[in-house]
């Protein structure tokens, strides 16, 4: 694993939430949330530049069937128009089924009444993907993922 920062990207109809790794990529840590819309690819590639990231990973919500829908559809579109933002900056998209349906948990066993949990889900979620890719990554030596290309084509 080459070191440096890596960004972890949940994408949702209402918030994006984003996560950073140490400089080493041991540890994933939430970051902050932006609403999503026509100006979230813009802060991300903002955040991704001004944390000197190396690697961007981007949840794609498939279903526990293995089908993609609107929402993993959503995650690709990001994940691309990303991509040609950040060019030569590595974009990726990694299977984030459960990161949403764990964050809450681990929230709600942390104490955070359902109000609270809200506003930290998806940064939660975030950290959950992120540290996901990077302890795969370690085990198997190869990116978590597939890789996506600026022209929106996906490579493995």
């Amino acid at each position: 694993m080459r070191p440096g920062v890596r960004l972890g990207v949940d994408v949702g109809s209402v918030r994006v939430g984003i996560a950073r790794s140490d400089p080493g990529g041991t540890l994933a840590s939430p970051l902050q949330t932006v609403t999503a819309g026509p100006d979230a690819v813009p802060a991300v590639a903002r955040l991704a530049t001004e944390n000197e990231a190396v690697e961007v990973v981007v949840g794609l919500a498939v279903s526990l069937s293995g089908h993609e829908g609107t929402a993993a559809a959503d995650g690709r579109a990001f994940a691309t128009a990303l991509a040609a933002r950040l060019a030569p900056v590595p974009v990726r998209l990694v299977d984030e089924r459960f990161t949403t349906v764990l964050a809450h948990e681990a929230l709600r066993r942390g104490g955070r009444d359902s109000r609270a949990r809200r506003s930290s889900v998806d940064t939660a979620a975030a950290a959950l993907l992120l540290q996901g890719a990077l302890e795969s990554e370690r085990t198997t030596g190869e990116p978590a993922g597939q890789l996506v290309s600026a022209a929106g084509g996906v490579t493995t």
